[in-house]
Protein backbone atom coordinates (compact mmCIF):
# COMPACT_ATOMS: atom_id res chain seq x y z
CA UNK A 1 0.00 0.00 0.00
CA UNK A 2 1.11 3.58 -0.65
CA UNK A 3 0.07 4.89 2.78
CA UNK A 4 1.01 8.40 3.91
CA UNK A 5 4.13 8.76 1.80
CA UNK A 6 5.34 11.02 -1.04
CA UNK A 7 4.02 8.41 -3.50
CA UNK A 8 0.44 9.19 -2.48
CA UNK A 9 0.84 12.84 -3.49
CA UNK A 10 2.51 11.92 -6.77
CA UNK A 11 -0.59 9.82 -7.54
CA UNK A 12 -2.79 12.85 -6.72
CA UNK A 13 -0.78 14.84 -9.28
CA UNK A 14 -1.30 12.18 -11.94
CA UNK A 15 -5.06 12.09 -11.37
CA UNK A 16 -5.32 15.89 -11.43
CA UNK A 17 -3.22 16.05 -14.62
CA UNK A 18 -5.45 13.55 -16.41
CA UNK A 19 -8.58 15.50 -15.46
CA UNK A 20 -7.18 18.92 -16.39
CA UNK A 21 -5.75 17.51 -19.61
CA UNK A 22 -9.24 16.45 -20.72
CA UNK A 23 -10.74 19.81 -19.73
CA UNK A 24 -8.09 21.93 -21.46
CA UNK A 25 -7.99 19.99 -24.71
CA UNK A 26 -11.78 20.20 -24.68
CA UNK A 27 -11.53 23.98 -24.30
CA UNK A 28 -9.08 24.18 -27.20
CA UNK A 29 -11.27 21.99 -29.42
CA UNK A 30 -14.23 24.28 -28.74
CA UNK A 31 -12.43 27.57 -29.32
CA UNK A 32 -9.49 26.90 -31.68
CA UNK A 33 -7.46 29.26 -29.46
CA UNK A 34 -3.69 28.87 -29.72
CA UNK A 35 -3.48 30.23 -26.18
CA UNK A 36 -5.69 27.44 -24.88
CA UNK A 37 -3.70 24.98 -26.99
CA UNK A 38 -0.54 26.13 -25.20
CA UNK A 39 -2.32 25.68 -21.87
CA UNK A 40 -3.36 22.17 -22.86
CA UNK A 41 0.16 21.34 -24.03
CA UNK A 42 1.54 22.31 -20.63
CA UNK A 43 -1.01 19.98 -19.01
CA UNK A 44 0.34 17.16 -21.18
CA UNK A 45 3.79 17.98 -19.79
CA UNK A 46 2.27 18.01 -16.29
CA UNK A 47 1.03 14.46 -16.76
CA UNK A 48 4.39 13.23 -18.05
CA UNK A 49 6.18 14.97 -15.17
CA UNK A 50 3.77 13.48 -12.61
CA UNK A 51 4.45 9.97 -13.90
CA UNK A 52 8.20 10.65 -13.76
CA UNK A 53 7.81 12.00 -10.22
CA UNK A 54 6.05 8.84 -9.06
CA UNK A 55 8.78 6.70 -10.63
CA UNK A 56 11.57 8.79 -9.07
CA UNK A 57 9.99 8.80 -5.62
CA UNK A 58 9.50 5.02 -5.78
CA UNK A 59 13.21 4.56 -6.55
CA UNK A 60 14.33 7.18 -3.99
CA UNK A 61 12.40 5.45 -1.19
CA UNK A 62 14.35 2.24 -1.60
CA UNK A 63 16.65 1.59 1.36
CA UNK A 64 20.43 1.71 1.02
CA UNK A 65 22.04 -1.47 -0.29
CA UNK A 66 25.53 -2.79 -1.05
CA UNK A 67 25.62 -1.01 -4.42
CA UNK A 68 24.10 2.26 -3.13
CA UNK A 69 25.41 2.70 0.40
CA UNK A 70 24.12 6.28 0.55
CA UNK A 71 20.63 5.32 -0.61
CA UNK A 72 18.77 6.16 -3.83
CA UNK A 73 17.71 9.74 -3.04
CA UNK A 74 19.41 11.27 -6.06
CA UNK A 75 16.79 9.67 -8.30
CA UNK A 76 14.63 12.69 -7.43
CA UNK A 77 17.11 15.07 -9.06
CA UNK A 78 16.92 13.13 -12.33
CA UNK A 79 13.13 13.46 -12.24
CA UNK A 80 13.14 17.22 -11.66
CA UNK A 81 15.84 17.65 -14.32
CA UNK A 82 13.83 15.73 -16.92
CA UNK A 83 10.76 17.75 -15.93
CA UNK A 84 12.72 20.94 -16.55
CA UNK A 85 13.69 19.74 -20.05
CA UNK A 86 10.07 18.80 -20.80
CA UNK A 87 8.85 22.21 -19.67
CA UNK A 88 11.34 23.99 -21.92
CA UNK A 89 10.34 21.73 -24.83
CA UNK A 90 6.68 22.57 -24.28
CA UNK A 91 7.52 26.28 -24.23
CA UNK A 92 9.29 25.99 -27.60
CA UNK A 93 6.21 24.28 -29.07
CA UNK A 94 3.93 26.99 -27.66
CA UNK A 95 6.14 29.75 -29.11
CA UNK A 96 6.11 28.07 -32.53
CA UNK A 97 2.31 27.82 -32.53
CA UNK A 98 2.06 31.45 -31.42
CA UNK A 99 4.23 32.72 -34.26
CA UNK A 100 2.17 30.74 -36.80
CA UNK A 101 -1.03 32.27 -35.43
CA UNK A 102 0.52 35.76 -35.61
CA UNK A 103 1.21 35.16 -39.31
CA UNK A 104 -2.25 33.72 -39.95
CA UNK A 105 -4.82 35.14 -37.47
CA UNK A 106 -8.01 33.15 -37.09
CA UNK A 107 -11.39 33.87 -35.45
CA UNK A 108 -12.13 32.17 -32.12
CA UNK A 109 -15.31 30.27 -31.29
CA UNK A 110 -17.25 29.46 -28.09
CA UNK A 111 -14.77 31.42 -25.97
CA UNK A 112 -17.13 31.81 -23.02
CA UNK A 113 -17.61 28.07 -22.48
CA UNK A 114 -13.97 27.30 -23.28
CA UNK A 115 -12.76 29.78 -20.66
CA UNK A 116 -15.04 28.24 -18.03
CA UNK A 117 -13.38 24.87 -18.67
CA UNK A 118 -9.95 26.50 -18.35
CA UNK A 119 -10.89 28.08 -15.01
CA UNK A 120 -12.21 24.78 -13.63
CA UNK A 121 -8.97 23.04 -14.58
CA UNK A 122 -6.96 25.84 -12.92
CA UNK A 123 -8.92 25.42 -9.69
CA UNK A 124 -8.13 21.69 -9.71
CA UNK A 125 -4.43 22.40 -10.25
CA UNK A 126 -4.36 25.03 -7.52
CA UNK A 127 -5.84 22.72 -4.88
CA UNK A 128 -3.54 19.87 -5.94
CA UNK A 129 -0.45 22.12 -5.87
CA UNK A 130 -1.30 23.45 -2.39
CA UNK A 131 -1.65 19.92 -1.01
CA UNK A 132 1.60 18.83 -2.68
CA UNK A 133 3.59 21.82 -1.38
CA UNK A 134 2.60 20.95 2.18
CA UNK A 135 3.61 17.35 1.56
CA UNK A 136 6.91 18.44 -0.05
CA UNK A 137 7.80 20.41 3.06
CA UNK A 138 6.83 17.54 5.37
CA UNK A 139 8.75 14.89 3.41
CA UNK A 140 11.52 17.28 2.24
CA UNK A 141 11.02 16.08 -1.34
CA UNK A 142 12.39 18.15 -4.23
CA UNK A 143 10.34 16.05 -6.65
CA UNK A 144 7.02 16.92 -5.00
CA UNK A 145 8.10 20.55 -4.70
CA UNK A 146 9.07 20.71 -8.38
CA UNK A 147 5.80 19.12 -9.47
CA UNK A 148 3.75 21.42 -7.24
CA UNK A 149 5.53 24.56 -8.46
CA UNK A 150 5.02 23.43 -12.03
CA UNK A 151 1.28 23.10 -11.35
CA UNK A 152 1.21 26.56 -9.77
CA UNK A 153 2.95 28.00 -12.83
CA UNK A 154 0.21 26.40 -14.90
CA UNK A 155 -2.42 28.02 -12.66
CA UNK A 156 -1.07 31.56 -12.98
CA UNK A 157 -0.48 31.30 -16.72
CA UNK A 158 -4.01 29.94 -17.17
CA UNK A 159 -5.49 32.82 -15.19
CA UNK A 160 -3.53 35.31 -17.30
CA UNK A 161 -4.68 33.54 -20.44
CA UNK A 162 -8.33 33.62 -19.37
CA UNK A 163 -8.09 37.32 -18.51
CA UNK A 164 -6.61 38.12 -21.93
CA UNK A 165 -9.04 36.00 -23.90
CA UNK A 166 -11.99 37.47 -22.01
CA UNK A 167 -11.13 40.80 -23.69
CA UNK A 168 -11.56 39.13 -27.10
CA UNK A 169 -15.13 38.16 -26.18
CA UNK A 170 -15.98 41.87 -26.08
CA UNK A 171 -13.43 42.97 -28.69
CA UNK A 172 -13.28 40.21 -31.36
CA UNK A 173 -11.06 42.40 -33.56
CA UNK A 174 -8.31 42.08 -30.93
CA UNK A 175 -7.79 38.42 -31.75
CA UNK A 176 -4.03 39.08 -32.01
CA UNK A 177 -4.08 38.97 -28.18
CA UNK A 178 -4.44 35.18 -28.39
CA UNK A 179 -0.98 34.42 -29.85
CA UNK A 180 0.56 37.33 -27.90
CA UNK A 181 -0.58 35.87 -24.58
CA UNK A 182 0.60 32.42 -25.63
CA UNK A 183 4.05 33.81 -26.43
CA UNK A 184 4.30 35.49 -23.01
CA UNK A 185 3.27 32.20 -21.41
CA UNK A 186 6.02 30.40 -23.33
CA UNK A 187 8.67 32.76 -21.94
CA UNK A 188 7.36 32.31 -18.40
CA UNK A 189 7.39 28.54 -18.76
CA UNK A 190 11.02 28.63 -19.92
CA UNK A 191 12.03 30.36 -16.67
CA UNK A 192 10.29 27.62 -14.68
CA UNK A 193 12.10 24.90 -16.63
CA UNK A 194 15.51 26.56 -16.27
CA UNK A 195 14.96 26.93 -12.51
CA UNK A 196 14.23 23.22 -12.15
CA UNK A 197 17.31 22.33 -14.20
CA UNK A 198 19.52 24.49 -11.97
CA UNK A 199 18.25 22.83 -8.80
CA UNK A 200 18.71 19.38 -10.27
CA UNK A 201 22.29 20.11 -11.33
CA UNK A 202 23.04 21.52 -7.87
CA UNK A 203 21.82 18.31 -6.26
CA UNK A 204 23.72 16.05 -8.63
CA UNK A 205 26.90 18.11 -8.11
CA UNK A 206 26.68 17.68 -4.31
CA UNK A 207 26.33 21.36 -3.45
CA UNK A 208 26.75 22.11 0.27
CA UNK A 209 23.70 22.60 2.47
CA UNK A 210 22.32 26.17 2.69
CA UNK A 211 24.22 28.67 4.87
CA UNK A 212 21.46 28.67 7.51
CA UNK A 213 21.77 24.89 7.93
CA UNK A 214 25.56 25.12 8.18
CA UNK A 215 25.11 27.68 10.96
CA UNK A 216 22.74 25.29 12.73
CA UNK A 217 25.37 22.55 12.60
CA UNK A 218 28.10 24.89 13.87
CA UNK A 219 25.93 26.04 16.79
CA UNK A 220 25.20 22.42 17.71
CA UNK A 221 28.94 21.66 17.83
CA UNK A 222 29.81 24.79 19.83
CA UNK A 223 27.01 24.23 22.33
CA UNK A 224 28.82 21.19 23.75
CA UNK A 225 32.44 21.97 22.91
CA UNK A 226 32.88 25.28 24.67
CA UNK A 227 36.49 26.51 24.49
CA UNK A 228 38.07 23.08 24.81
CA UNK A 229 37.70 21.90 21.23
CA UNK A 230 36.99 23.06 17.69
CA UNK A 231 36.20 21.59 14.26
CA UNK A 232 37.08 21.77 10.60
CA UNK A 233 36.48 19.79 7.41
CA UNK A 234 32.70 20.27 7.66
CA UNK A 235 31.40 18.72 4.45
CA UNK A 236 27.71 18.51 3.65
CA UNK A 237 25.51 17.44 0.79
CA UNK A 238 21.92 16.46 0.14
CA UNK A 239 20.63 13.38 -1.63
CA UNK A 240 16.87 13.64 -2.08
CA UNK A 241 15.52 14.30 1.44
CA UNK A 242 18.67 12.93 3.13
CA UNK A 243 21.32 15.30 4.53
CA UNK A 244 24.85 13.91 4.83
CA UNK A 245 27.14 15.72 7.28
CA UNK A 246 30.73 14.91 8.26
CA UNK A 247 33.47 16.88 10.01
CA UNK A 248 36.64 16.61 12.07
CA UNK A 249 36.23 17.30 15.79
CA UNK A 250 39.42 18.38 17.58
CA UNK A 251 39.34 17.49 21.29
CA UNK A 252 41.94 17.56 24.09
CA UNK A 253 44.39 14.69 23.68
CA UNK A 254 43.89 13.50 27.23
CA UNK A 255 40.13 13.00 26.73
CA UNK A 256 39.17 9.33 27.04
CA UNK A 257 37.68 7.37 24.16
CA UNK A 258 34.43 7.12 26.12
CA UNK A 259 34.44 10.87 26.76
CA UNK A 260 34.96 11.65 23.07
CA UNK A 261 32.25 9.17 22.12
CA UNK A 262 29.76 10.72 24.55
CA UNK A 263 30.57 14.20 23.23
CA UNK A 264 29.95 13.08 19.66
CA UNK A 265 26.66 11.48 20.69
CA UNK A 266 25.45 14.74 22.24
CA UNK A 267 26.40 16.76 19.15
CA UNK A 268 24.76 14.25 16.80
CA UNK A 269 21.51 14.18 18.79
CA UNK A 270 21.29 17.98 18.71
CA UNK A 271 21.90 18.08 14.93
CA UNK A 272 19.25 15.38 14.42
CA UNK A 273 16.81 17.46 16.48
CA UNK A 274 17.45 20.56 14.35
CA UNK A 275 17.72 19.04 10.86
CA UNK A 276 15.41 16.39 9.44
CA UNK A 277 16.77 13.29 7.72
CA UNK A 278 20.38 13.96 8.76
CA UNK A 279 23.19 11.41 8.87
CA UNK A 280 26.27 12.59 10.79
CA UNK A 281 29.81 11.19 10.73
CA UNK A 282 32.42 12.67 13.10
CA UNK A 283 36.18 12.07 12.93
CA UNK A 284 37.84 12.77 16.31
CA UNK A 285 41.41 14.14 16.45
CA UNK A 286 43.66 15.44 19.26
CA UNK A 287 43.72 19.24 19.30
CA UNK A 288 47.41 19.35 20.25
CA UNK A 289 48.69 17.31 17.29
CA UNK A 290 49.99 19.16 14.22
CA UNK A 291 48.63 16.35 11.98
CA UNK A 292 45.10 17.22 13.09
CA UNK A 293 45.16 20.54 11.25
CA UNK A 294 44.58 19.20 7.75
CA UNK A 295 41.51 21.30 6.96
CA UNK A 296 42.98 22.67 3.73
CA UNK A 297 43.47 19.19 2.28
CA UNK A 298 40.17 17.84 3.61
CA UNK A 299 38.12 20.80 2.40
CA UNK A 300 34.76 21.91 3.70
CA UNK A 301 33.96 24.63 6.22
CA UNK A 302 35.63 25.22 9.57
CA UNK A 303 34.71 26.96 12.81
CA UNK A 304 36.26 30.25 11.66
CA UNK A 305 34.09 30.45 8.54
CA UNK A 306 31.00 29.90 10.68
CA UNK A 307 31.54 32.49 13.35
CA UNK A 308 34.06 30.69 15.57
CA UNK A 309 37.79 30.12 15.95
CA UNK A 310 39.69 27.72 13.73
CA UNK A 311 43.51 27.97 13.84
CA UNK A 312 45.44 26.72 10.84
CA UNK A 313 48.07 24.95 12.90
CA UNK A 314 48.45 23.32 16.28
CA UNK A 315 49.13 25.68 19.16
CA UNK A 316 52.81 25.82 20.18
CA UNK A 317 53.77 23.62 23.13
CA UNK A 318 53.88 25.42 26.49
CA UNK A 319 57.34 26.67 27.57
CA UNK A 320 59.19 24.42 30.04
CA UNK A 321 58.79 25.36 33.68
CA UNK A 322 61.44 27.63 35.17
CA UNK A 323 64.36 25.79 36.76
CA UNK A 324 63.88 22.90 34.37
CA UNK A 325 66.61 23.95 31.92
CA UNK A 326 68.90 21.08 32.90
CA UNK A 327 71.58 23.30 34.41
Amino acid sequence: MIGDSPKRYAVYSILASILTLALKFGAWALTDSVGLLSDATESLVNLTAAVLALTAITVAMRPADSDHAYGHGKAEYFSSGIEGVLIIGAAIGIAYASVRRFLAPAPLNNLDFGLVLALVSSAINFVTAAVMLRAAKRFDSITLEADAKHLLTDVWTSIGLVAGLTVIIFKPEWKVLDPAIALVMAVNIVFTGVGLLKRSVSGLMDDALPEAELETIAKAIRSYCGDTCTFHGLRTRKSGPKRFIDFHLLVPGDMSVMGAHDLCELIEELIYAKLNNAEVTIHVEPIEAAESYDGKSVGGACAASLGGDCPNSAPPPPPPPKGDSGE
